[in-house]
């Protein structure tokens, strides 16, 4: 891509980033350039934040309904995956899967749930008294 032809169009990070391409000069020789955005790639991240926004939707509902603990409620918000929990808590995929059962989350001490509210950046009183 030309460096004239570089597109500018205002992007959802545009306030805080800018993106490094790489153009061809006048000289047809490769060099970077800053791009403020692509629409394209603006609609698309606006898809995937929507899906995301859903998801979240998603999870506070089935906290609030009883048939999930607020970890995973808070998984969502938080773009976690069993493994990457995993990697905060320390707690094994197979044991967080459990945990995610309000039955089991009930049960759980306020030893175990303070490495959830840890991960999750929120504290133990809000992990436990979810209000969904």
């Amino acid at each position: 891509m030309k460096k004239e032809d570089l597109p500018q169009d205002p992007g959802a990070l545009d306030k805080f980033t800018r993106e490094v391409c790489y153009v061809k000069n006048q000289d047809g020789k490769y060099e970077t350039a800053l791009s403020r955005g692509w629409e394209v790639k603006k609609q698309a991240l606006d898809s995937a934040w929507d899906d995301v926004t859903e998801r979240i939707a998603d999870a506070r509902k089935a906290v609030a309904n009883g048939e999930k603990s607020p970890i995973y409620y808070y998984m969502e918000l938080r773009l976690m995956d069993l493994s990457v929990l995993s990697g905060y808590t320390g707690f094994f995929p197979f044991f967080i899967k459990r945990h995610l059962k309000p039955s089991v989350f009930k049960g759980l001490s306020d030893r175990k749930l303070e490495k959830y509210a840890s991960a999750f950046d929120v504290t133990l009183q809000e992990l436990k008294n979810f209000k969904g």
